[in-house]
């Protein structure tokens, strides 16, 4: 950015008065260029103003906002041309602020105002020298952002003006007194500052004048050409249409979906079918299907090819979509027709629902009874099972002199190599299903099954059990 060349005092050389002269190149100061701050003094460690709050400096707010003096004139030529009531809106929800602290999508919510319109007016305050930035804020995609810390500033151009004399330095600097001349537009600066700017009412036409019509020709009531006669109410329509083909409203039908558009749409509905494409970028893997995509497949097509004909052998590929890649070389090469990807469908959801029912009814066939029905308790029965044969399977075996391998028999459950979590999982089993614990009974013994489910538990088992023979 360039740098400003610093005005200086020198004597003019006809009159011998002394007075400020602009170098060449510098921007005289206008009253319509009075307030004006580079980006770089708009922190508070290079601002030349000094801090402020409530109405003091909301006074200074107006002083800069009014729009005869036109002491501010923005530098950029988009937006709102100059401080406006949206602006003082603004500044007094941040005169409100115990911390200057003013986020965008508060005042947004707040004031009822677009994004656009409040990053608009907080940069003017900026760059008028009203707000000076304490701490800037971030953005961050995907975490979220932290709203800037602002400090409320008097610009030292208002002290000039009125004469106001400050002791102290730096931005800390404080009012002594100001000049008697400025003590009357001071007061009136105090009034605005106590009032509370409110939303301009939109403005209505007044009831007397007419709009402007084709048929009066003008924006009066009365026509310039003379009286208009109006038909009368014989001649008039009854209200029922003539017309044999009533108007049928036009239904919005939904868009038909491109080439490209089903292409995603089949990369979304992958990513949420196949367990092992649960993080992948959607637009990644729509590029990846784009050859299946085209020709017609459906997710579970795929589904069905990638267990049935592709295997998955790539162990040097780590990311999901280069997998999916190398798996689907060929695919469409292999299935040619509809009629061959159904049959490929069905016989992949026959294994599926094959498979569900060998992993219903393992666990359960070898402790009788039906097992836990909802799938809830299913999950913390295989949970609790899976804990229980990875304690009670077999270490392998070292082989022996002559290099056999002799398998060792599986070593006893031992009741505190199990966690409680899964103890407490195992009573909750058993008591939707008192069979499980006559089981082990007669697999561990009495005093073992005891200490597993509890002398409750097992006494009440044994007692409906009695029951049962009487």
């Amino acid at each position: 950015m360039p740098q400003r060349t610093p005005s200086c005092q020198l004597d003019d050389p006809a009159t011998g008065d002394s007075s400020r002269i602009s170098l060449p190149g510098q921007r005289t100061n206008t009253p319509h260029t009075a307030l004006r701050v580079a980006p770089n003094h708009q922190w508070l460690g290079t601002t030349t103003g000094r801090t402020a709050k409530g109405q003091p400096w909301m006074m200074a707010v107006h002083w800069a906002a009014d729009p005869k003096a036109k002491r501010y004139t923005p530098s950029r030529n988009h937006g709102p041309r100059g401080m406006n009531h949206t602006t003082l809106r603004i500044c007094q929800e941040i005169a409100n602020l115990k911390v200057c602290r003013p986020g965008v999508a508060y005042l947004v919510r707040k004031l009822k105002l677009s994004e656009r319109s409040v990053e608009y007016h907080l940069g003017m305050l900026r760059e008028a020298g009203l707000l000076v930035y304490r701490v800037k804020g971030t953005n961050v995609t995907g975490i979220g952002g932290q709203a800037s810390v602002f400090e409320r500033v008097i610009p030292a151009e208002f002290d000039d003006a009125h004469g106001i004399r400050t002791t102290g330095e730096g931005v800390q600097r404080r009012q002594v007194s100001a000049a008697p001349e400025s003590r009357g537009v001071l007061g009136k600066l105090s009034k605005k500052a106590a009032q509370k700017v409110r939303r301009p009412r939109q403005k209505k036409a007044p009831s007397g004048q007419g709009r402007c019509t084709l048929m009066q020709g003008g924006t009066s009531a009365s026509s310039t050409a003379g009286t208009t006669t109006y038909p009368p109410e014989s001649k008039l329509a009854s209200g029922t249409s003539d017309c044999l083909t009533p108007k049928i409203p036009k239904q919005r039908t939904r868009r038909a979906l491109n080439r490209v558009g089903r292409r995603h749409q089949l990369a979304r509905e992958l990513v949420a079918q196949v367990p092992w494409l649960g993080g992948a970028n959607p637009a990644r893997i729509a590029w990846v299907a784009r050859e299946v995509s085209d020709a017609g497949w459906s997710a579970s097509d795929v589904a069905a090819y990638l267990h049935a004909f592709a295997p998955d052998t790539s162990s040097d590929i780590r990311r999901p979509s280069g997998v999916l890649a190398r798996r689907l070389k060929g695919a469409t090469r292999i299935l040619r027709t509809p009629e061959a990807r159904a049959l490929c469908v069905a016989e992949w959801q026959k294994s599926r629902k094959a498979e569900q029912q060998r992993h219903n009814r393992a666990d359960y066939d070898n402790f009788g009874g039906e097992g836990p029905t909802t799938p809830r308790a299913r999950r913390e029965w295989d949970r609790a099972m899976q804990a229980i044969r990875q304690r009670t399977a077999p270490a392998p075996a070292a082989p022996d002199e002559e290099g056999f391998v002799v398998p060792e028999a599986p070593r006893p459950l031992v009741l505190e190599d199990i966690p409680r979590h899964d103890v407490l999982l195992l009573r909750a089993a058993a008591a939707n299903n008192p069979t499980v614990i006559g089981d082990a009974m007669q697999s561990m013994g009495e005093r073992q099954a005891r200490r597993l489910y509890t002398n409750y538990a097992v006494d009440q088992y044994l007692n409906d059990q009695e029951a049962v023979c009487v």
